[in-house]
C-alpha cells in the first residue's frame, strides 16, 4: 500500500473512531472528586460510554460534545502518524492509543483533569502493545527503552509535581508514563525532544494568554493537550527519521 493509500486509510478510521468520543467525553469532564456522569443534559439516564451524546428519551445533544471536531482532530492525527511511520507494525499501535490521546485532551480542556481510567490503561496499553510489536518483523523501535522511557518521563514529571503542585496536577503525571512509552520506542532523542515540545508549547500558551490579558502569570492552564501535542511532534519526527 503506497503511503498516500495508507494516509487515507488511517484518517478514515481517525474519523470513525474520533465520531465515537463525544459520550466518553461529556460523562468524563466532571471536576475533580465529582462521578462521572450519568445523566443526559436534560437528566434522563445516559447508558455506554461510546457515540454521539444523544439521550434515548429526549434527543437532546449537547453543544460542546459535537461529533465533527473530535472526528477531525482524530482523522488528522491518524493520518499523520501513518504518513511518518508507513506500514511499520507500531502504526498499529499509534492508531489505536490516538483516539484516547483525542479524548484526554478534550477532557482535561474542559475541566482540568485527566481520569484514571484513561490514562493509566493508556500507558500499560503503549508498553503492552510495543511488546507485541517488538516481535514483528520490519519494526523500528526498542521496546526496553520504551520501558525506560516510560520510568524516566514519569518520574521527571512526579518531581515537577512535587516542586510545584499547583502548576501541574497529578493527572499529567500519570499521561506523562504513556507518553514517555510512546516516545521511547524511538530512542532517548524522540523522548527528549516530546517533552521539550511540551512544555515549550505550554509556556508559549501561558504566555500568549497572559499577553492577551487573559490570565495572569499565577493563572493554571491545562497541561495534558501541550504534553500530548509534545509527544505527537516528537512521534512524527521520530517516526521519519527511523
Amino acid at each position: 500500500m503506497s503511503t498516500g493509500a495508507l494516509a487515507v486509510a488511517a484518517a478514515l478510521w481517525g474519523a470513525l473512531a474520533g465520531a465515537l468520543l463525544p459520550r466518553a467525553a461529556y460523562r468524563f469532564a466532571v471536576p475533580s472528586g465529582e462521578p462521572w456522569r450519568d445523566r443526559c443534559p436534560d437528566g434522563h439516564p445516559l447508558r455506554g460510554w461510546l457515540g454521539r451524546l444523544a439521550c434515548g428519551a429526549c434527543g437532546a445533544t449537547a453543544r460542546r460534545t459535537a461529533v465533527l471536531p473530535t472526528a477531525v482532530a482524530t482523522a488528522l492525527t491518524c493520518a499523520a502518524l501513518a504518513a511518518a511511520t508507513g506500514t511499520r507494525p507500531e502504526l498499529a499501535v499509534w492508531l489505536l492509543l490516538a483516539p484516547v490521546g483525542v479524548l484526554l485532551a478534550v477532557v482535561d480542556l474542559r475541566v482540568r483533569r485527566l481520569p484514571d481510567p484513561l490514562t493509566l490503561p493508556l500507558a500499560a496499553a503503549a508498553l503492552a502493545l510495543l511488546g507485541l510489536a517488538a516481535l514483528l518483523p520490519e519494526h523500528a523501535g526498542h521496546w526496553p527503552t520504551a520501558l525506560y522511557g516510560a520510568l524516566a518521563l514519569g518520574a521527571g514529571n512526579c518531581a515537577l509535581y512535587l516542586v510545584n503542585p499547583g502548576g501541574m496536577g497529578f493527572g499529567d503525571v500519570k499521561l506523562a508514563v504513556g507518553m514517555g512509552a510512546v516516545l521511547g520506542w524511538y530512542g532517548w532523542p524522540t523522548v527528549l525532544l516530546g517533552a521539550f515540545a511540551g512544555f515549550l508549547l505550554g509556556a508559549l500558551y501561558g504566555a500568549a494568554l497572559v499577553l492577551a490579558r487573559r490570565a495572569s502569570r499565577k493563572t493554571a492552564v491545562p497541561f495534558g493537550p501541550f504534553l500530548l501535542a509534545g509527544a505527537l511532534a516528537g512521534l512524527l519526527i521520530g517516526a521519519y527519521a527511523a
